[in-house]
């Protein structure tokens, strides 16, 4: 077991998932320059208030797993507990392999005064998290997880055991019911004198704050949520923003006090699936050509975030945000993804039940103890 340190085994590191994946046909393979930069401790805004480092087990020479720890203080700090975080974690089907790995992890963590490990969560929830336990035979979509379906086993055998489980759902085409909710949601979004309109590109850093203050209100009594520092949500944004479709991002308004948001983006890993990872070959921007010729071909999407403060929940606003969206995007031939809720949000799970869509991958969240 080794921390990496060096060059050559941030690359390694970055690279291993592509032995694990090989033959999944589902996998995607992500971009390796994202990746590395998601990993830059210099350029990746959540070690301004965060910590993290990352491992490598070897075996015979060659390497036989990974796994990233890291701490939050914002998010212990919040919730007032003593827990770190276990992510990127990828490793062979070997129980001693999985179990060195975690004690790597857990050592990490309890060295930083925690006592408690949880995971598989990639710095904190507001980035992928959670393991897959159904619905492998699909692809991820945009910033969702995809692992090899024995991983459950391999973290059950070392000791975890469930903390929450989040759904995705997936809509295929607009129900008979849709236009009756679509009459209940907008005629109580009206007494209250809502205004929904999309997403100004041209102000995306006022954007960003109005979406922000809101997400952090909306989600604040949510299990495993911590709020987004300025600093992540515009990294966040920066990044995002390419992907925004102004018909599908967007603000609900009383006043000009934001209280709601939607956000969803056509799924480009319907074009990274193509690239293996790569923009460039011998030089030559190959995967960026396919790239954006597959971008073209896309005709699925996620509807990544949703949210309306506590104030205006039963006001027919989150429904109002969903249906205009599924509008868009079944007017465009679109189909997609609505994910993640947690388990036990029932009045929002209900909804999208009664909105047609099927619950189709289950992804889950682990905790252990960390003995002294």
């Amino acid at each position: 077991m080794s921390q990496v340190a060096f060059r050559k085994d941030r690359e390694a590191f970055i690279k291993f998932p592509w032995q694990i994946y090989r033959d999944d046909p589902a996998w995607v393979p992500p971009l390796l320059i994202e990746r590395k930069a998601f990993l830059d401790r210099k350029r990746h805004p959540f070690y301004k208030h965060g910590d993290a480092t990352s491992f490598l087990a070897k075996g015979n020479g060659e390497i036989v797993g990974r796994i990233m720890a890291s701490d939050d203080p914002n998010y212990n700090s919040l919730h007032q507990s003593n827990v770190g975080c276990f992510g990127l974690f990828d490793c062979i089907d070997n129980c001693e392999v999985a179990e060195a790995l975690f004690r790597a992890a857990g050592e990490w963590v309890r060295a930083k005064g925690r006592d408690e490990i949880m995971g598989p969560i990639d710095y904190s929830t507001n980035y992928v998290c959670g393991l897959v336990i159904d619905g492998f035979q699909h692809p991820p979509t945009l910033l969702t997880a995809h692992n090899p379906p024995y991983y459950a086993d391999l973290i059950g055998r070392c000791g975890f055991t469930k903390a929450k489980d989040w759904y995705a759902w997936w809509f295929s085409e607009s129900p008979a019911s849709a236009k009756r909710l679509r009459e209940i949601a907008s005629t109580r979004a009206e007494k209250q004198g809502v205004r929904i309109r999309p997403v100004n590109l041209k102000d995306m850093a006022g954007e960003a704050r109005r979406i922000r203050a809101v997400y952090n209100q909306a989600w604040e009594k949510n299990w495993g949520f911590v709020p987004f520092t300025e600093a992540e949500f515009e990294h966040m944004t920066k990044e995002m923003k390419p992907l925004l479709i102004p018909p599908a991002t967007l603000i609900a308004e009383i006043g000009n006090e934001p209280v709601g948001f939607v956000i969803a983006v056509p799924d480009i890993n319907v074009a990274l699936r193509h690239i293996n990872g790569r923009l460039t070959t011998f030089g030559l921007p190959i995967g960026l050509l396919k790239l954006l010729y597959y971008r073209t071909k896309i005709r699925t999407g996620r509807l990544v975030a949703l949210g309306v403060v506590e104030k205006y929940r039963r006001c027919g606003i989150a429904e109002t945000l969903v249906l205009q969206v599924m509008d868009e995007a079944f007017k465009r031939g679109f189909t997609g993804e609505l994910s993640m809720t947690l388990e036990d949000n029932v009045m929002v799970n209900r909804f999208i039940e009664a909105m047609g869509a099927g619950r189709y991958k289950t992804y889950r969240i682990y905790q252990r103890g960390l003995n002294p």
